[in-house]
């Protein structure tokens, strides 16, 4: 089974000049955790997650593991400005621009598989050999996948 074969085409990204409250509103919109950023040719340029956020208001002296503690850390002091200013800032500021994993269309789903576990990665990107975004693959499209085959297996059986 290609890639192809169950990816989402339908990509939700952004771009490096879009600001930080752009990806944000798009983070809470489609309740997704990152995005693939790309160029004005629509070329895989980064990715930035929603960990990418709380590493950048994060105060370097201690560390936010996840939303709950960002909470906590708010109203134990004002880091209100530092998240303001953090909000005009363009997306380019906190992504990741290097060792971009990234899969193509018609790589076997035992690529994906390998990275996706490997790297502890939420998902991946797919691209085409211009390198343009033309798809993304989550961990739960893969689970999906590997559940559809079992049913269809288990189905074959009886």
């Amino acid at each position: 089974m290609k890639i192809r074969d169950f990816m989402i085409d339908d990509v939700i990204y952004v771009t490096k000049d879009e600001s930080i409250r752009s990806l944000l509103k798009k983070l809470v919109e489609y309740k997704i955790g990152g995005v693939p950023v790309i160029d004005h040719e629509q070329k895989l340029i980064g990715v930035v997650s929603d960990g990418d956020v709380l590493r950048a208001i994060t105060p370097k002296e201690q560390t936010i593991y996840d939303f709950y503690s960002l909470v906590i850390r708010l109203e134990k002091q004002d880091l209100g400005h530092k998240v303001k200013e953090l909000m005009d800032d363009s997306v380019d500021k906190i992504m990741t621009k290097r060792k971009i994993h990234y899969v193509y269309p018609d790589d076997d789903f035992e690529q994906v598989l390998t990275i996706l576990s490997k790297h502890h990665f939420k998902k991946i990107p797919v691209i085409d050999r211009a390198d343009k975004i033309v798809g993304v693959v989550s961990r739960g499209d893969v689970i999906r996948h590997i559940s559809q085959q079992i049913i269809k297996n288990e189905q074959g059986l009886e």
